[in-house]
């Protein structure tokens, strides 16, 4: 009962925050209009989904959405999982400078790391411009050359999410029992072997859950990363455009509601039915690991 007494006010800010407000799913089928309202609204079927289905841009903005996604998962996994490993091995005195340093960027609004972008990347004052005129190479347009930005805005998300996903792998490297290392040490495992026998191994059951999770939002891409970071510069949407900023050009230049929310359930839908395939498969493979 005080487990329940504890769980109470999540629970509640959940119900009202989360599950209340789904009501407002019916908008998707409906011709909203403010003054009637959404019971009072025209009911129009599926015609709002056509928006998006019908557009010239539908498989760019869905391919470049979905590219975008895996590629953040597997590289952010990876280099925060070494990451993470290399943080157990150095000295606890220098722990906490490494970790403040690392998820620093975390914190920060993707407003802000626009403009250290931009100190990077402007076209005449730019610190990489600087650094390729000094060696002897042409200066780049960076904003109006589409085929760098998927270089960019992987590294731009890597630096802003690695300290924060490093942290969460870190923690579960302190909950493996101490006795399988040492037990590892006395015949004779090096580090690497711990690494590969030990260390990956135990975080297998956190991986595959932060990874079913990712999978979930692949379809529901960071807004703020592709909208801020390239400026919303119309030269590089072959490269940079997704669902989300494609939906807010559309809706800020139409106001059509209807068709927002359209896709915005289109994206919760796939989402969860990829976080159910992807637990599926991973129960199939290994059921202890599974999320549910």
């Amino acid at each position: 009962m005080e487990l329940f007494t504890l769980s109470l006010p999540a629970a509640i800010y959940i119900f009202v925050m989360a599950y209340i407000p789904m009501f407002g799913v019916v908008v998707a089928f409906k011709n909203y209009k403010y003054d009637k309202g959404i019971l009072g609204s025209e009911w129009v079927g599926f015609k709002n989904f056509e928006f998006l289905f019908k557009s010239e841009t539908a498989f760019r903005i869905t391919r470049n959405t979905v590219l975008y996604n895996i590629g953040y998962m597997a590289l952010t996994t990876i280099c925060a999982l070494a990451v993470a490993i290399l943080l157990n091995e150095i000295a606890k005195k220098w722990l906490k400078i490494y970790q403040t340093a690392m998820i620093l960027p975390f914190f920060l609004s993707w407003v802000v790391m626009s403009y250290i972008t931009l100190a990077f990347l402007d076209h005449q004052s730019g610190f990489m411009n600087g650094w390729l005129s000094a060696f002897g190479f042409e200066k780049i347009k960076w904003y109006f050359e589409p085929e760098y930005w998927p270089f960019i805005l992987n590294a731009v998300h890597l630096w802003k999410a690695i300290g924060f996903s490093a942290l969460v792998y870190y923690a579960g490297i302190l909950g493996i029992d101490g006795e399988l290392y040492e037990a590892a040490r006395i015949d004779g495992a090096k580090r690497f072997q711990l690494v590969k026998h030990i260390t990956l191994p135990q975080l297998t059951p956190l991986i595959v859950i932060l990874l079913i999770l990712s999978i979930g939002n692949m379809f529901r891409g960071d807004f703020g990363l592709h909208f801020f970071i390239p400026n919303n510069s119309g030269m590089i949407y072959p490269t940079t455009d997704i669902i989300d900023t494609y939906i807010y050009r559309a809706l800020s230049e139409v106001g059509d509601i209807s068709m927002a929310s359209a896709v915005g359930l289109y994206q919760s839908f796939v989402g969860f039915v990829l976080v159910i395939a992807a637990n599926f498969t991973v129960r199939k493979i290994n059921e202890e690991n599974s999320l549910f």
